[in-house]
């Protein structure tokens, strides 16, 4: 199955890389996210909510927390994305990792699971040019945190 991966040096502490996809301020800051349902431990839900409208949620994704390490490792399964126009997407997997070495902490995402047919093409072809653009976002909106 075909994946997303992106690898990005950041001048930060890893903790702040995993709590930028877990704190509901800092993922609004960053990616815009509206509204979100986070409990960061295993089995827990992990769901973001964009485009809030009188006619309801625009884009949704959620998952289960499987793995969590606070300064190392978030990990997310049966990741499904909904989108009104689109058929539900899922399941897939996203990974969040960091970890620091000597001068600089190295931040990685993968996210993975994407299938085959129309709508997955366009999603896969839509994520692969976003991810590294927002994690580029995220080491600005990161490191100026950590100015």
């Amino acid at each position: 199955m075909r994946k997303v991966e992106t690898v990005v040096a950041m001048q930060i502490d890893p903790k702040l890389f995993i709590d930028a996809f877990l704190v509901p301020e800092m993922l609004g800051s960053w990616w815009g996210v509206q509204q979100s349902l986070i409990e960061p431990k295993v089995g827990g839900p992990y769901s973001l909510v964009w485009k809030i409208g009188k006619e309801g949620f625009g884009y949704v994704t959620s998952g289960i927390v499987t793995s969590y390490q606070p300064d190392r490792l978030l990990e997310i399964k049966n990741l499904v994305y909904y989108n009104p126009e689109r058929p539900f997407l899922g399941p897939m997997s996203l990974r969040i990792g960091a970890q620091r070495l000597p001068d600089y902490t190295e931040c990685y995402l993968c996210q993975a699971g994407y299938q085959e047919g129309a709508d997955w093409d366009w999603y896969y072809d839509a994520v692969r040019v976003a991810w590294p653009e927002i994690m580029l976002k995220l080491k600005d909106y990161l490191e100026e945190m950590s100015i």
